[in-house]
């Protein structure tokens, strides 16, 4: 996989199993501007269509990998931006699932539901897993800084009717931060908004990682227990910790490999190496000299992650 650009992993996810991930987009290109993203910020705000890559190139990396035996649990077409802005994204889900079985998952902001050829391809996916930060006009604006075209009541509508129509699993995620949206007026909005969802799972997220705007901070243990107890939602950082691999031989590779894709802290990275029986070293010495990557402290602990 040393050749691929738009597979990697399988990455454990605490949702998904071991997941091989599928990224068809130019990294942190997107149609929101989250104040939270672990990415960063978003350096393309577009919400127009774009042939980031030919279909046929992405479908030979997943042949290879396929090839090569490797477990994993289910594919996710996430990566470094909002996959639903590849305008060939109805013909990849097609060609994956001509190749495996495996569950299709798509990780997405769910902004651009209103468009029938999203709508479309997404219909054919096992699982959507849509965030919802927004629970009113002032939040959504607030919280995604989202592109002008990009109104709450397009994009909650459209993810109404869509839960009306998908056959699949729809597995929602809300991103709770302290001061923000962790109020009884967030909490009253966000059960006012999913009374109208036809949704299987809801998930609670708070930024355990360097969200893009320094301000954000997680939420007290009292505050995110009320909202999994009112909404019945399930919080993400209280289930297993994921663990990372990569077939990557040379190990400093296989961590790039990640990164590209994942940031990770210190302590991950140990594990991460710790796993593939390597050394450590003076790895972090060499991280700190790549230039492609950054080290951002948070929470009292260094992450790692690419530029």
């Amino acid at each position: 996989m040393e050749n691929n650009h738009y597979v990697y992993g399988p990455i454990s996810s605490r949702r998904l199993g071991q997941s091989l991930g599928i990224s068809p987009m130019l990294k942190k290109t997107c149609n929101y501007n989250c104040i939270y993203c672990q990415l960063g910020h978003t350096h393309f705000l577009t919400n127009r269509f774009n042939h980031f890559v030919d279909v046929e190139v992405i479908l030979k990396e997943i042949d290879a990998v396929l090839k090569t035996g490797i477990e994993f649990d289910t594919i996710s077409i996430a990566g470094n931006g909002e996959p639903t802005l590849y305008d060939a994204l109805e013909a990849l889900i097609a060609g994956i699932k001509s190749k495996t079985t495996k569950p299709l998952a798509i990780i997405t902001n769910g902004a651009l539901l209103y468009e029938e050829r999203v709508k479309k391809a997404l219909l054919k996916c096992d699982i959507v897993l849509p965030s919802i930060n927004g629970y009113d006009p002032l939040s959504h604006i607030k919280i995604n800084r989202p592109h002008k075209a990009l109104d709450f009541k397009k994009v909650s509508q459209a993810l109404i009717d869509f839960s009306r129509e998908f056959k699949g699993e729809l597995w929602l995620e809300i991103m709770l931060m302290k001061s923000i949206n962790d109020s009884d007026q967030a909490l009253k909005g966000y059960l006012k908004l999913l009374e109208n969802i036809n949704y299987d799972k809801l998930y609670l997220n708070v930024p355990v990682r360097p969200p893009s705007e320094k301000h954000i901070e997680i939420p007290t243990d009292d505050c995110i227990q009320k909202f999994a107890n009112k909404l019945n939602a399930i919080p993400i950082h209280q289930l297993a910790s994921p663990e990372y691999k990569s077939t990557i031989a040379e190990d400093y590779e296989a961590l790039i490999s990640i990164l590209k894709h994942h940031p990770l802290n210190q302590f991950e990275i140990i594990a991460f190496l710790k796993a593939r029986n390597a050394d450590d070293g003076d790895v972090f010495n060499t991280l700190d000299q790549d230039s492609n990557i950054e080290c951002i402290h948070y929470k009292n602990l260094k992450t790692y992650r690419y530029k």
